[in-house]
């Protein structure tokens, strides 16, 4: 498993490991120089003493007395100057001797085959080293807590920059032509080429835009006038009074195409613009009349095809919806649905948060379910001239709306497009 951590959690980290090796050498330094120190101290000190004791003719000339805590033996000594059993064979010079629970630092000499040996106990010793140790460690341990701290806020301030460059990278008026570039508010430092990265990005993107704007307002804008000329024809078509039945019939197919049409253009030029000319410029209805027209408008074609149209309208909430946009999402979803089921039903499903599409055609595999939102993508049983463009627009329109659009397999075959108006 993969731990990512953001930039200041590094920083402090890297303080942290810096202390704990740092801290840690030195800390380890000086309680081995301060140990071997005091050995070399005590070493010399015994030494001095037993040197002076060794210097007496006989024990009744006892004017180098052992200093408190010292134990003077030396082997074929009388009473307590007996050598114990636990010293005898003790190697010459400096060292530490144990018995029972006492321990000892022990200095030993060989003079004319006889083994002399002082003692001192070394509790004073092991209870400065103890100190020292108490001391070392607590320094040790704050040296790291103030590394954090230390850490914590140069890594606000090191990244202080980063995080408003973010913020300004973030905020959608970056996007708009007359947007000021962000490198002139940093130093020539990473951050400044960062920034100047971010200014090249955003400039294309901005060019991008732009383009794909003035692309579909043009378009969509162009489109307007042949669409009319055909729904007006349409309409004397339909005054024709030696029009036969099935003249009719063609005729008002081509009307649905061409309305049909009208609000896809209607759809672009909403998607052109900004949100906020899109809610204060587009017509809103509620779910349910949208759902009413688009019924009214696909029960024939999809009856004539042989298929059972269900339309189950639920309760649905009065919340009213860009009419043009949700005209759009609905009836490029039963379209799909029509193209691609050939014996079946179609299903159309109201609840009070959106609606849902089901049907039982060819369906979409699983490994294709991921990108068949995407712009010219079609599922391998497509079928016809399309271009793979209608659940792309679907999706755009559900982003640029704030809705969400998901996809799921409908056993044995079919596919069901459920979309939610309200996700907040």
């Amino acid at each position: 498993m993969e731990f990512k951590q953001g930039l200041s959690q590094r920083i402090v980290i890297a303080f942290v490991l810096m202390t704990l090796l740092v801290g840690g050498a030195f800390s380890y330094g000086i309680v081995q120089a301060v140990h071997i120190m005091e050995e070399r101290l005590v070493s010399g000190a015994l030494r001095g003493d037993l040197d002076r004791m060794l210097l007496m003719t006989n024990m009744d000339d006892w004017r180098h007395k052992p200093e408190p805590g010292q134990l003077f033996y030396f082997s074929g000594g009388a009473g307590k100057f007996s050598l114990p059993a636990y010293l005898q064979n003790l190697p010459e010079g400096f060292q530490e001797a144990y018995h029972g629970k006492y321990s000892y630092h022990a200095y030993a000499r060989v003079v004319a085959g006889r083994q002399y040996v002082l003692l001192q106990d070394q509790s004073d010793f092991e209870n400065r080293e103890q100190a020292l140790y108490s001391v070392v460690l607590v320094g040790f341990l704050v040296s790291i807590a103030a590394a954090m701290l230390l850490g914590w806020l140069l890594a606000r301030k090191v990244i202080e920059p980063v995080v408003r460059l973010a913020q300004q990278v973030r905020h959608r008026d970056q996007l708009l032509t007359l947007a000021p570039p962000l490198a002139p508010d940093y130093a020539d430092d990473e951050v400044g080429q960062l920034a100047a990265a971010f200014d090249d990005t955003l400039g294309l993107l901005r060019l991008a835009l732009e383009r794909e704007q003035l692309f579909t307002s043009d378009v969509s804008h162009e489109l307007r006038t042949p669409l009319m000329v055909l729904a007006s024809s349409c309409e004397l078509l339909l005054e024709n009074p030696s029009l036969d039945a099935r003249g009719k019939a063609q005729v008002l197919r081509i009307e649905r195409a061409t309305q049909g049409m009208r609000e896809l253009v209607q759809a672009f030029l909403l998607l052109a613009r900004e949100p906020e000319q899109d809610s204060a410029l587009s017509t809103q209805h509620s779910l349910a009349r949208i759902a009413d027209e688009l019924v009214q408008q696909w029960r024939e074609p999809i009856e004539s095809k042989g298929l059972q149209f269900i339309y189950q309208p639920g309760e649905t909430s009065t919340h009213t919806y860009n009419a043009i946009m949700l005209h759009s999402v609905l009836g490029n979803l039963l379209r799909n649905a029509w193209h691609y089921t050939q014996s079946g039903h179609i299903t159309l499903r109201l609840y009070a948060q959106g609606f849902a599409v089901e049907d039982s055609g060819v369906g979409i595999a699983e490994a294709e379910q991921e990108n068949i939102f995407e712009p010219f993508v079609r599922g391998a049983s497509a079928r016809g001239d399309g271009l793979g463009l209608g659940l792309s627009l679907v999706r755009r329109i559900c982003l640029s709306q704030g809705w969400q659009v998901t996809l799921s397999s409908m056993p044995p075959s079919g596919c069901r497009f459920q979309v939610n108006l309200h996700t907040h």
